[in-house]
């Protein structure tokens, strides 16, 4: 699934970002900013291994939620200036393609639920 191996590679860029927080971060801001953007990809693999429409719909969801809180925990570190703007304009790209795909699925999930309808 293209979705999944987009947001495993916004999971690695944002680990390595990650690396140069203040180490007084790595059990507060870092640690939920990685729970967060590994719920993106982990949320869409248990999605996919679901048989119900509605099921799998209900994961995508909740990995797009998973997707916008990381990505307001990453505006929250650049406010804090524990990375640079550059660094977030850098991975914005990538959160929207996600977004995007997200989306996709979503759409396309809805659709299949609408026309199995009697």
């Amino acid at each position: 699934m293209k979705a999944w191996q987009e947001a495993r590679k916004l999971v690695v860029d944002v680990y390595r970002l990650l690396d140069g927080f203040p180490k007084f971060e790595t059990y507060a801001l870092c640690d939920q900013i990685r729970r967060s953007v590994v719920s993106v990809s982990s949320n869409l693999a248990e999605g996919s291994g679901r048989f119900s429409l509605k099921e799998q719909l209900h994961f995508y969801e909740i990995s797009y939620g998973s997707l916008m809180e990381a990505y307001n925990q990453l505006i929250i570190a650049a406010d804090l200036n524990y990375i640079g703007a550059d660094n977030l304009e850098e991975l914005r790209p990538q959160i929207d393609t996600v977004a995007r795909m997200l989306n996709g699925l979503r759409s396309s999930l809805i659709k299949k639920e609408n026309n199995s309808k009697p």
